[in-house]
């Protein structure tokens, strides 16, 4: 194995990341230092632009900035407190009832918006204050608001999975949205029966018992909000729309939506234009710059060599995807969600298709692992907004995360190791 270009890279990246170098550019940069290892630096140089640029050639790539425009329109539109009102009405009456609420809204938001920031930034703004008021810690709050918001990058509509879908060469969306229901859901569940358990024990208020006609009014008022996973899902799965078409329905769909619940209005439009164009700069440029690294890791045949490194220390099926997972937990700590998709599914999915695995599977494997990196310091996007919303600090949101990650790992586990968990729904559609 050669081992000077995978030295080269993982050096620099990590030097890079340490002295505050942005994401982008330090993956940007350590490729053309690993292409130095082999080739002179104008070729070096060009190549990896060129990279960057064809990287994003892709009408696939389309639907991420369009879902991004839906989101934010969701988010502007009063889609958070319908969904909030109806999620109540569901589960207030229950020990923990307000953290309950959380999840399932965080799920619902995350599911229609297809952001975890965009849920956390939601629900903590919202639900936050109220849990205060209930006697509910800052901390356990935003920790409850920081793990359920992940929780919509598995659910679709997801720019992950798409990208996913892109990086792997191929793997169906449609295969891919519907793989991410049940794991989506059992990860929430998980994550609701601690939270009634911790909340059982600290002895928080119980809300008051809904009636039918609250829970009817609440469910028809969040209604037309929850059709839009019928129209975008629907339409995939049944063929009339590609991914990316479904991305301009949505975002028409939320308009006019916003519109219809009179919360968005045509001098709101700018600055909602504004905030998603910034949005999908970053993540733009964060896989463009992600594609020129793929392609870096390719040349020097890295990918290949990891591949036979992993099948030489052994080739069960249960201990490479251990080995899989603790690397990819490990690379959740310190890289974006994004770019670690589009790095290291080229390397592993290999490994695993070699042993039957499914991509669908893998997919899904790999997205609900990095979901769990969001949470943790010090790369941890969704740890950051959560604790900026509930203004606390990350060393205090430590202990009631604990038990939480743990229930977002016993998930993982359960849907590496039973692949139908996965499966079942894409099977039913001969996906």
């Amino acid at each position: 194995m050669e081992y000077a270009p995978i030295l080269v890279l993982v050096i620099s990246f990590i030097m890079l990341l340490a002295i505050g170098t942005p994401v982008a550019w330090s993956i940007a940069i350590s490729s053309v230092l690993t292409m130095l290892v082999s080739i002179p630096v104008m070729p070096a140089f060009t190549t990896v632009a060129q990279r960057i640029g064809t990287g994003l050639d892709s009408f696939a790539l389309l639907a991420i900035p369009l879902f991004i425009l839906s989101g934010e329109l969701m988010n502007k539109g009063g889609i958070a407190n319908r969904l909030i009102a109806f999620a109540k009405t569901l589960v207030g009456a229950l020990p923990g009832g307000l953290a309950l609420i959380n999840i399932i809204s965080a799920m619902l938001m995350g599911a229609i918006a297809g952001s975890a920031m965009a849920a956390a930034s939601a629900m903590g703004s919202i639900l936050g204050p109220e849990m205060e008021k209930e006697g509910y810690s800052k901390e356990f709050g935003a920790a409850v608001n920081i793990t359920a918001a992940t929780t919509g990058l598995v659910i679709p509509p997801s720019n992950v999975l798409i990208v996913y879908s892109l990086a792997s060469g191929g793997a169906s969306i449609a295969a891919l949205f519907l793989a991410g229901y049940i794991p989506g859901l059992l990860t929430g569940l998980f994550l609701m029966i601690v939270a009634f358990v911790w909340a059982k024990k600290k002895g928080f208020k119980v809300g008051k018992r809904s009636s039918l006609k609250e829970v009817l009014r609440t469910f028809v008022d969040a209604l037309p909000s929850l059709f839009m996973l019928v129209v975008v899902i629907g339409g995939i799965v049944t063929g009339v729309f590609t991914a990316t078409e479904a991305s301009a329905i949505a975002v028409l769909y939320s308009l006019l939506l916003g519109f219809f619940y009179k919360e968005i209005s045509f001098p709101k439009l700018p600055q909602i234009l504004l905030d998603s164009s910034a949005t999908t700069a970053i993540v733009m440029l964060l896989i463009g710059a992600s594609m020129s690294m793929s392609w870096a890791l390719s040349y020097e045949n890295i990918p290949q060599e990891i591949s036979a490194g992993l099948l030489g220390i052994s080739e069960n099926e249960i201990v490479i995807l251990l080995i899989i997972n603790l690397l990819l937990l490990f690379v959740g700590i310190f890289m974006d969600m994004t770019p670690a998709v589009l790095i290291f599914t080229p390397i592993f999915l290999p490994v695993v298709t070699k042993l039957g695995l499914d991509p669908v599977h893998f997919g899904i494997i790999m997205v609900l692992n990095l979901c769990i990196g969001l949470c943790t310091p010090p790369v941890g996007s969704v740890l950051f907004v959560g604790v900026g919303i509930a203004k606390t600090s990350i060393e205090k949101v430590v202990k009631p995360l604990l038990p939480l990650f743990l229930a977002m790992l016993l998930a993982l586990f359960l849907v590496t190791y039973f692949p139908q968990l996965s499966l079942w729904l894409p099977s039913l559609f001969d996906l």
